[in-house]
């Protein structure tokens, strides 16, 4: 078994030297392989690992006189092994060692991002069972419609995050695949058996079939799943945005001693990291349609696909792990303003009780679209005044006549609409 690196960090993962590393284990791997089966000395084998060796400023300076990269690295090590350098790279086509390293760095770019998203869970679930009583308006079209609690909304994020834990899991299984199948992915040189050792000593399963290169079908569930993360990450994002609005003021990012927020205007508290989120969530999205742009190529392989992958490939991994932990420590810190919250949810005097109005109206047997009329009536009246619901009500003939004070006063209740909280936190949580 190669020895394996500790997990680096996400940066590390896409620097040159990280690269070239993981070419070379794809390239022990195989000669190791090769060497079982009798078809290179094993002593050789011995002699590439304790020998091979590259720098990628070398590396850099012979690809510009040969014009390829994998030919520029083979070239560095042979330079350093010497004779047996003759049986590196041994029937192999360059996509063999390219596709088969990129498998391996993304595994290990999803494993961090898998590891992020559980810090996220965590504290998502801190807080939503912090504010699970915490009262609050739930809007629809940004206008208020019934009480919900900031609990609630926290634990629909969390809901959500973890079935994007699921397809980040799923998109991890399914990049985990390499290939060392030859020049048209016909093993005419090197047997399926090679493959197959090679990618159990990588950690990495051998493509059931292959071309030249590894099907780019894995790749783009691979970058959809992390952009379908970027629209989770921006939805919530998005919600403080609108939830720290002057108007608002229910939920604030956490503001720092020293922390500025305008250059003209010292008052100013802005949500700079949702806005930031919401910006960098474009940029994961629009790799997505370059991932699947990558599936269809000419043929057997043509070489489109690459140039795309070298930027979304590192950029998509490390802005995704910046985003998770930038939320993470947003979420964390995100100062709830309760007192804002219950004046939010009397800001229209009653009127989000409607509909346990008109509920009742036809519990006692008046026609729906009457009811419905007579309350619309006189929640308009409400809204455009800015009277009390709950005395429009009792001051009005038609209600009195299904409705007395007593049942009236019952309508306008929290206990009412918050009564499922439990439930519900049940399903989310305890699954």
């Amino acid at each position: 078994m190669i020895e394996r690196y500790t997990l680096p960090r996400m940066g590390k993962i896409w620097e040159p030297q990280y690269r070239f590393q993981k070419w070379l284990e794809v390239e022990i791997a195989v000669c190791e392989g090769m060497a079982k089966e009798g078809m290179i000395p094993s002593q050789a084998v011995e002699t590439i690992k304790q020998k091979a060796a590259f720098s990628a400023e070398r590396i850099d300076e012979i690809e510009k006189e040969t014009k390829h990269d994998v030919i520029a690295f083979l070239t560095n090590l042979e330079e350093n092994v010497g004779p047996e350098a003759r049986y590196i790279h041994l029937g192999l086509t360059s996509s063999d060692i390219l596709d088969t390293a990129l498998a391996l760095q993304l595994k290990e770019a999803m494993l961090i991002i898998i590891e992020d998203l559980q810090g996220l869970l965590d504290v998502l679930k801190d807080r939503a069972f912090e504010h699970k009583k915490t009262a609050m308006i739930g809007r629809s079209h940004g206008i208020h419609a019934e009480p919900i609690t900031f609990g609630l909304k926290l634990a629909l994020w969390y809901s959500e995050m973890k079935r994007n834990m699921k397809r980040l899991e799923q998109a991890l299984e399914v990049i985990s695949y390499g290939k060392i199948s030859g020049s048209v992915g016909t093993f005419a040189n090197v047997p399926p058996r090679i493959e197959e050792y090679a990618c159990a000593q990588l950690g990495l399963k051998p493509a059931e079939i292959s071309t030249q290169v590894v099907q780019r079908d894995r790749h783009a569930q691979y970058f959809t799943a992390l952009g379908i993360l970027a629209g989770s990450i921006e939805k919530i994002a998005v919600e403080i945005r609108h939830l720290q609005r002057t108007e608002v003021g229910e939920v604030e990012e956490a503001f720092t001693p020293g922390q500025k927020g305008s250059s003209a205007m010292p008052h100013k508290k802005n949500p700079i990291g949702s806005e930031n989120l919401t910006g960098l969530a474009r940029l994961v999205r629009a790799h997505c349609i370059a991932a699947m742009e990558n599936i269809p190529l000419w043929h057997e392989r043509d070489i489109s696909h690459s140039s795309v992958e070298r930027v979304i490939a590192p950029d998509s991994t490390i802005l995704i792990d910046y985003m998770l932990n930038r939320l993470t420590r947003l979420i964390k810190n995100l100062v709830v303003y309760e007192d804002a919250m219950a004046i939010n949810l009397d800001r229209l005097k009653g009127l989000i009780f409607s509909q346990q109005v008109l509920l009742a109206l036809i519990a006692k047997e008046c026609a729906r679209q009457e009811a419905y009329s007579l309350t619309q009536r006189i929640s308009l009246k409400a809204w455009n005044t800015g009277q009390s619901f709950k005395q429009l009500l009792l001051d009005d003939p038609a209600i009195r006549n299904y409705l007395d004070e007593a049942e009236i006063g019952e309508l306008f209740s929290l206990d009412y609409h918050l009564k499922h909280v439990e439930e519900i936190f049940a399903r989310v949580f305890q699954q």
